[in-house]
């Protein structure tokens, strides 16, 4: 039996033919990680797991030093946050993270516009703590949380790329409670990466806080 020539059945062929070769073309993001709050790097192809491009721009505080770091790269959409989130531990212990993907070639191209925390105190207090190394940490003192930290938030990650564990616990956004695993936060040279994040929530503390 002859294929049939029809010209309808050549059209059809074609169409399943490009769509087919349509869904194997791989995304290609922009790659890099620079302190400053703009960076930019070559145009990579990502592994056949990424299908997102993300773009990420971090301010840390640690211990008075404060440092901004940004980053572009390959994520998977089930790991990435495009929001912004917030966590204290202490007066110079902090973290601010803004976040955008997007699933189409080069789209992360543009950088993120500069964001500043809000750093009125709002009358939260938290048990906070910070430790690496392992994946709990005892609060030894409370946070003064700010802005729109209304959340006392717990949360366990690795620091990249040596693998080291960390705890800490203090005041968070809501956005930082719900955070996804596998979440990246940029740091100078290092990529953090979010395993858990929840509410947390010590005994006594609503006492505290009525009276």
């Amino acid at each position: 039996m002859k294929p049939s020539t029809k010209p309808e059945t050549f059209l059809l062929v074609s169409l399943l033919l490009c769509t087919l070769l349509g869904l194997g073309d791989p995304l290609n993001c922009e790659v890099c990680i620079r302190n400053g709050a703009i960076c930019t790097g070559e145009t990579k192809t990502c592994p056949s797991d990424k299908d997102s491009c993300i773009v990420i721009v971090t301010e840390i505080n640690n211990k008075g030093s404060v440092g901004v770091t940004s980053y572009k790269g390959c994520s998977k959409s089930s790991e990435c946050d495009p929001a912004f989130l917030s966590i204290t531990v202490a007066p110079e212990n902090y973290m601010g993270s803004n976040t955008r993907c997007c699933q189409t070639s080069g789209c992360n191209h543009s950088p993120l516009p500069a964001f500043r925390r809000n750093l009125t105190e709002n009358g939260l207090r938290c048990p906070s703590c910070f430790t690496l190394f392992k994946e709990t940490c005892t609060p030894t003192e409370e946070a003064l949380c700010v802005g729109e930290e209304t959340r006392c938030v717990t949360m366990t990650g690795l620091v990249q790329p040596a693998g080291v564990k960390f705890a800490a616990q203090g005041c968070g956004t809501v956005t930082a409670c719900h955070t996804k695993p596998g979440t990246l936060v940029p740091s100078g040279s290092r990529l953090l990466t979010i395993k858990k994040a929840a509410v947390f929530q010590a005994p006594g503390l609503l006492a505290r806080l009525s009276e």
